[in-house]
């Protein structure tokens, strides 16, 4: 599942299926593999998802900058049963927002240390980088260079992530905050009424 994180004060992230056995939230810049184009917003090209091939479902949330996830986006992930989160950014020196994904490295470092305080466990966050194509634009709007592609399918780091994450999972026991619902009872369409009159019995 793909969702698009485009406000911040309001994450809309989706709860963890009931019959999931493993449960993964990445949150992955938009930038970090599309192929490199001129900043025109008349050619503006749509966001391109690298493509993991996840053996299970893994919710992947689209930012525009891994600069912008906050703390509580990711708090919110494993309070809804994330048995990991990743967050895949630009490299650091490729980044369009120039600081994104450093402060992402920063908060990142300051999350693994608030879920070691708690005893979720900081080796339940992973951050991964991707080429991202800031230097590629910039030299497109200078007229210099050709359209290249930032990550292809194949991007020996794309596949590099994903086993990285399938060792992750194999030394992670289940989110200790998760708690799978409980099944629910059938309802009795026929209610038992008692008809008895205790207050006329001597």
């Amino acid at each position: 599942m793909i969702a698009l994180l485009s406000t911040y004060s309001d994450i809309q992230l989706p709860t963890r299926a009931a019959d999931a056995t493993v449960a993964v939230t990445a949150f992955i810049c938009a930038n970090c593999a599309r192929p490199s184009h001129s900043p025109d917003s008349a050619s503006w090209s749509r966001p391109t998802v690298p493509i993991f091939d996840w053996p299970f479902s893994v919710d992947e949330v689209l930012v525009p900058c891994t600069g912008r996830l906050q703390p509580e986006h990711v708090l919110k992930a494993f309070e809804l049963g994330a048995d990991l989160v990743c967050a895949v950014a630009c490299d650091e020196n490729n980044c369009h927002h120039l600081e994104g994904s450093k402060r992402c490295a920063r908060r990142v470092d300051y999350l693994r240390d608030i879920l070691d305080e708690v005893g979720l466990g900081g080796d339940r966050l992973m951050l991964f980088h991707l080429r991202g194509s800031a230097a590629e634009d910039m030299a497109l709007d200078g007229g210099n260079g050709e359209p290249v592609c930032a990550a292809e399918p194949q991007d020996p780091r794309v596949a590099a992530i994903r086993v990285e994450v399938l060792q992750a999972l194999d030394g992670l026991a289940q989110n200790p905050l998760y708690t799978p619902p409980a099944a629910e009872e059938a309802e009795d369409p026929y209610q038992e009424v008692d008809t008895s009159d205790d207050a006329n019995e001597e």
